[in-house]
């Protein structure tokens, strides 16, 4: 494997470990505190409430709909899903779709139009946050076919030619 290639293996996966904590985190929840307090379970409902970007109408509505409990199962189900596929190269281009989608919501959601240090961020964002890099992150390893580097979508596919090749039929 090239250092190039070992780059953007090394990049998807570091996505995917992120997408893949973000969703088992949401899931996990409720849980407790080291002090034994319980913590309550997660909810995109604040998030939804909190949104300032062009779609903030729609996610409001949403935070405040009955569609909310579905929300706030689908959403770390489907981080998880897309962790585990860039982890793993298991379907990575539909991994990276996913988490295109998902960066896409999370940018529109809130893209940042002050330039000053906003409550809760370690910086000050104009235009450009870490939803935006990240997304741009996802758009190389989508373009690049990472999995036809490594993981388990480039065993498939070795499995699926040796499977064509026995099937092909031989001249005598």
């Amino acid at each position: 494997m090239s250092l190039q290639g070992l780059a953007l293996v090394a990049l998807r996966t570091l996505i995917g470990w992120h997408f893949l904590y973000e969703g088992i985190y949401k899931l996990a929840l409720p849980g407790w505190t080291r002090a034994g307090v319980p913590v309550t379970a997660w909810s995109a409902a604040g998030y939804l409430s909190a949104a300032t970007g062009p779609a903030a109408p729609l996610f409001h509505a949403l935070a405040h709909s009955s569609a909310l409990p579905i929300v706030d199962r689908v959403v770390p189900i489907g981080l998880t899903l897309v962790g585990v596929s860039l982890v793993a190269g298991l379907f990575t281009q539909l991994g990276c779709a996913g988490a295109m989608a998902f960066l896409t919501l999370f940018y529109l959601s809130a893209i940042p139009t002050s330039g000053a240090p906003q409550p809760g961020a370690e910086g000050a964002y104009l235009l450009v946050s870490k939803n935006l890099i990240e997304l741009a992150a996802v758009l190389v390893v989508f373009t690049c076919h990472t999995g036809r580097i490594a993981g388990l979508d480039l065993l498939f596919r070795r499995r699926a030619a040796v499977t064509l090749d026995e099937r092909a039929p031989t001249s005598a």
